[in-house]
């Protein structure tokens, strides 16, 4: 009993430090989370210095002055990224002494073999490649103006003579030119030859790569992997990306996983009105027979986008050949596919044969209908994620019954720009999996169509779920068979179109339980205090939300009501972690004529109650005036921001005055506060009276300089 007694309190007395300390060290290098890591480092001086030795990626934001200030402890670190550092845009040679940067950087980081780097100028590559020969993956980042320079392509040129050992390349972010990238790598073909990811995915690109481009391109680079471009699909325009061109990316790049095709319009935030009368594009080029061909060709592929501005009609023979062709498919996305799924009673076709697929996005699919919808759902029974965008024929039928095929699946949804999908339709149609779905993304419509009686919108999913069930009952056995069959990892089952839980349409307790991640658009001038009303009320665990607000001020005016409504955000108690996205709303930055309001008088608008919320971090992007290319924090809207006094971390995607940010002073517990004028193009020189770096600079010494209660 003695002895049992002692093992007890043995037993009782080991915990995590017991561990031998390089098994320690394993479970915290496994830690990829940037906040967990962050918490794990501050349990201990042990559990501090196994994180800082087994941490592989670190972010600089630190003002560029304070640059003797960067850490040396962590010996591991391999990914850097010098693309934020303060003040934002600010290139590393406007420092006095460059020459003592470059020492500080390969001190503090001697293994480096991916950067992100924030180049502005040519001479920035030149300064800071050089310090890690054994560079791998680059990415450079620029929002400014491209440069004057001699020749197309110099500044890449720089970046492949210093990184031989480059294999990965991303431009996504960097303002640059379309000609820039062929001649660099005509020029040199050894790296050219060693590149597996290619990321050329730009809209600072006016038109994107044309045919010749992309043949060029791929054919330098014959070991891609993961190839990205923003190409020039339109046949109006001389060079457009045809079947030569993309049989020519299959036979060229063969090792394809990844493959991203997408026009440079395709790939804007903005949106067009849903109440605009929409042109119907007209037909591309690239026709079904070319697009088998070039699956056949990419046996590899587990990733696919394909989203551009023209129509491909009768698509449906090619999105069945990815079944056979591309086995290993996993991610899909069509922009303007037509024909992706026309079921003719119980058979299936086109997309919906693509049974190993786990994310599906479906955009501006003219002819895609309920039925079509509730057959993706039959055939793709793995989907976990899926994203319906401007398809005007779908409803709140066709997407519950998704709902109710994929519930056991289906954990991220995305419906924007749906012309019968507002946001109470697209609330109840995902009543089926509310209590399953982790991250959910809808417009703010607030019609006065959707509000329907609850019994005559029972009555009328009743009859149609009827219908769908006779016209599936009349079908052979054998047709039954293959229907249950179809998804081999699920158990043999009768297939049921049951579009309601528990047999009826409503639930007066709507509770999103595992909800975390909650994204929406509205348009500007509506207000958010519908939001709960509409079906959203109980979300116990949301953590996140994004808000993109869009629209022209210039044509409203002024709201009658005082406030946009973000004190009705008070209905979820975990939410910490804010996106406010006014990018997109336009207006006047300055005297706005008789009966409008200016940008700053919106900003107000908007930000009235955000105070009252217990956020900690919150990225925000003011409105813009693009008749000056102006994006600025007014003063109203850092009187509302500095009532925020639980908030840690403020990032401004624009500029401001610098006594505007002085404001933001008076929140006790911020440490993280930087200004991001990241909007192509950048501006060059900000006006005197806004912020510079000597303001900016000001403003983060005294911030530093404050007691942190905490």
């Amino acid at each position: 009993m003695k002895i049992a007694s002692q093992m007890a309190v043995v037993t009782d007395s080991t915990s995590i430090d017991d561990l031998p300390e390089a098994v320690l060290s394993t479970v915290i290098a496994a830690i990829s989370d940037v906040r967990s890591r962050n918490s794990a480092a501050l349990v201990c001086r042990k559990w501090c210095r196994l994180e800082r030795a087994t941490r592989t990626a670190l972010m600089l934001r630190g003002n560029l002055r304070d640059i003797f200030m960067v850490p040396s402890c962590f010996h591991s670190i391999s990914h850097l990224d010098l693309s934020l550092i303060s003040p934002w845009g600010y290139p590393l040679t406007s420092a006095c002494d460059p020459g003592f940067i470059v020492a500080i950087l390969r001190r503090a980081f001697p293994s480096i073999t991916s950067l992100t780097l924030y180049a502005r100028n040519p001479y920035t590559i030149t300064l800071v490649a050089p310090l890690w020969p054994n560079l791998k993956h680059v990415k450079l980042v620029r929002w400014h103006q491209r440069p004057q320079i001699a020749a197309v392509g110099d500044e890449l040129k720089i970046l492949f003579s210093l990184c031989e050992q480059l294999t990965s390349l991303d431009l996504s972010l960097f303002y640059c030119w379309t000609d820039d990238v062929l001649p660099t790598l005509e020029s040199y073909p050894s790296v050219a030859c060693n590149l597996t990811h290619l990321n050329l995915l730009n809209p600072s690109f006016s038109d994107g790569f044309r045919s010749h481009e992309i043949i060029g391109i791929t054919g330098a680079c014959p070991n891609l992997q993961d190839f990205r471009a923003a190409c020039l699909f339109d046949p109006r325009y001389i060079g457009f990306i045809d079947d030569e061109a993309l049989v020519a990316i299959s036979t060229n790049c063969p090792k394809l996983a990844v493959l991203h095709l997408a026009e440079t319009s395709a790939l804007s935030n903005a949106r067009a009105n849903l109440e605009d009368e929409v042109q119907t594009p007209e037909n591309s080029r690239i026709s079904a027979s070319t697009l088998i061909e070039m699956f056949s060709g990419l046996p590899l592929l587990e990733e696919l986008v394909f989203d551009i501005c023209n129509i491909i009609r009768d698509s449906g023979p090619a999105l069945e050949a990815l079944k056979s062709k591309c086995p290993k498919l996993k991610s899909l996305k069509l922009g303007q596919f037509h024909g992706i799924s026309l079921p003719v009673e119980s058979k299936l076709d086109g997309v919906a044969l693509c049974q190993g697929l786990e994310s599906l996005s479906i955009s501006s699919a003219g002819d895609l209908s309920d039925m079509g919808l509730i057959a993706i759902g039959r055939g793709c029974c793995a989907l976990a994620k899926i994203e319906v965008h401007g398809c005007e024929n779908i409803t709140i039928k066709g997407m519950r019954t998704l709902a109710s095929l994929l519930h056991k699946t289906l954990k991220e949804v995305k419906i924007s720009s749906c012309k019968h999908l507002g946001a109470s339709a697209t609330l109840r149609a995902l009543e089926p999996i509310q209590d399953r779905i982790k991250k959910l993304h809808f417009d703010c419509i607030w019609d006065s169509t959707e509000d329907i009686d609850d019994t005559d919108e029972a009555e009328d999913l009743d009859q149609y779920q009827s219908d769908v069930r006779y016209r599936s009952l009349k079908q052979s056995e054998e047709h039954h068979r293959r229907s249950t069959i179809s998804c081999p990892t699920r158990k043999k089952r009768r297939i049921s179109y049951d579009l309601s839980e528990n047999g009826h349409c409503g639930s007066s307790l709507r509770t999103w339980d595992k909800l975390q991640s909650l994204s929406i658009w509205i348009p500007v001038g509506q207000l958010l205090t519908p939001l709960a009303s509409a079906g959203i009320e109980k979300v116990p665990n949301l953590e996140e939300i994004t808000i993109k607000v869009e629209g022209d001020c210039r044509e409203l005016s002024k709201p009658v009501e005082r406030e946009f409504g973000l004190s009705s955000l008070l209905n979820y108690p975990k939410l910490s972690r804010m996106n406010f996205d006014c990018s997109d709303t336009i207006g006047y930055a300055h005297t706005a004529p008789s009966g409008q309001m200016d940008l700053s008088l919106w900003e107000r608008f908007h930000l009235i109650g955000i105070g009252h919320l217990n956020l900690r971090e919150l990225d925000y992007w003011p409105p813009q005036d693009r008749d000056v290319n102006q994006r600025s924090l007014s003063l109203p809207a850092a009187g509302l921001l500095q009532e925020c006094i639980g908030l840690r971390k403020l990032f401004i995607h624009g500029t401001t005055h610098e006594h505007f940010m002085m404001f933001l002073l008076r929140i006790p517990n911020l440490r993280d506060v930087q200004l991001r004028e990241d909007y192509y193009p950048a501006p060059e020189n900000d006006m005197s009276t806004e912020m510079r770096a000597d303001s900016c600079s000001r403003f983060e010494a005294a911030l530093n300089e404050r007691h942190i209660p905490d």
